[in-house]
């Protein structure tokens, strides 16, 4: 980090401020009702949640 601290500051005030003006787009009924779908599915455990490193690991062992 080679910014003065009060040049640094300022960078992460306007990155933070980009975010903040940013909309998040609004789903649509489609994606909502999807979304709540696959939410129940967790909390019923009708579904195995995997954690990624077991996900990415036999992603990349399927490729050999």
């Amino acid at each position: 980090m080679e910014l003065p601290v009060a040049e640094r500051a300022v960078l992460a005030s306007a990155l933070l401020e980009s975010l903040e003006a940013e909309t998040v787009p609004e789903l649509s009924a489609e994606w909502s009702a999807e979304v709540d779908r696959r939410l129940q599915e967790v909390k019923t455990g009708a579904v195995a949640l995997r954690d990624a490193d077991s996900v990415f690991r036999d992603a990349f062992a399927s490729l050999a």
